[in-house]
C-alpha cells in the first residue's frame, strides 16, 4: 500500500474530499518527521512507537573486498510495534478502530 492509496482509502472512509484527506495524511507525516527530528518519541496508542536512537561511529567491512571503512555517527528511526497491533497483524483481521 503506497501513500496514494491511503489518501484514497481515508477520503473514501470518511466520506472527505480527496485534496482534504490528502492534506490531512502530509499534515501527520510532517508532524511525525518533525517530532523525530528534534529527537522525541512519537507514540500512537494501539499502534506502536517511533523512537530515534543515535548509533556511535564504527569500524564495518566491505563484504565483498573485506577492506576496513569508517561508518559515521549517525541517527536511525526505529519503530516499535504495539501489543494490539501485533495481535491484529497476527490474526489477519482487519480492525476499523
Amino acid at each position: 500500500m503506497t501513500k496514494l492509496d491511503i489518501i484514497n482509502e481515508v477520503s473514501e472512509k470518511i466520506g472527505l474530499p480527496r485534496n482534504v484527506s490528502e492534506k490531512s495524511i502530509e499534515s501527520i507525516i510532517a508532524l511525525i518527521k518533525e517530532t523525530l527530528a528534534k529527537g522525541e518519541p512519537v507514540i500512537l496508542r494501539k499502534f506502536g512507537s517511533f523512537h530515534v536512537k543515535e548509533k556511535r561511529e564504527r569500524v564495518g567491512r566491505n563484504p565483498k573486498t573485506g577492506e576496513e571503512a569508517t561508518i559515521s555517527a549517525r541517527r536511525v528511526v526505529r519503530f516499535k510495534s504495539g501489543k494490539y497491533f501485533k495481535q491484529i497483524v497476527d490474526s489477519g483481521v482487519s480492525s476499523s478502530s
